[in-house]
């Protein structure tokens, strides 16, 4: 494991030397992953995206990607394009990017499940900010707005979400 690595422990998570509380999937941490189970994957997942509310805030690193107004995430398992970045309008069950709340303000996208997405083996497992301290995710891994931006600002594409068995 690398220090640039995000690696979930029973105390929140390691990065950068540093350990930062966080929230993960109701469902808790599992090795089979499936779609709408509220769990977060096991295994080393790579960050291939950032995602940023350009309107809500500057630009975190120089390879972040801003979210636009059509900007969705499909999560349709009949859909060709189920666990990619897709655009409105769009005919198939999608989650959307650009949201009310702050949750997808800023959003690492990790590699799980994509880019050769397996239907119904879950979709969209990013990390993002949390609703508040200990509120699980539908799968994902949050954090506090600060420490995600801290974390944003240091993280580099390829670095691993890790996440062990439990």
């Amino acid at each position: 494991m690398s220090p640039r690595d995000l690696v979930l422990t029973p105390r929140g998570v390691r990065f950068w030397g540093r350990n930062f509380p966080c929230s993960i999937g109701k469902g808790g941490v599992r090795a089979d992953k499936r779609e709408g189970d509220g769990a977060t994957p096991v295994g080393k997942h790579r960050i291939v995206g950032m995602l940023y509310r350009a309107d809500r805030m500057t630009s975190p690193a120089p390879w972040a990607q801003p979210i636009g107004p059509g900007d969705l995430w499909s999560d349709d398992m009949g859909d060709a394009a189920y666990n990619h970045l897709v655009r409105a309008p769009y005919g198939h069950s999608h989650e959307r990017l650009r949201r009310a709340d702050p949750l997808y303000d800023l959003v690492l996208v990790t590699d799980w499940n994509w880019p050769d997405a397996e239907p119904g083996r879950g979709s969209a497992i990013f990390i993002h900010q949390w609703r508040r301290p200990g509120y699980p995710t539908e799968g994902c891994v949050a954090f506090s707005r600060r420490d995600l931006h801290w974390i944003a600002g240091r993280i580099e594409p390829g670095s691993r979400l890790i996440i062990p068995p439990r």
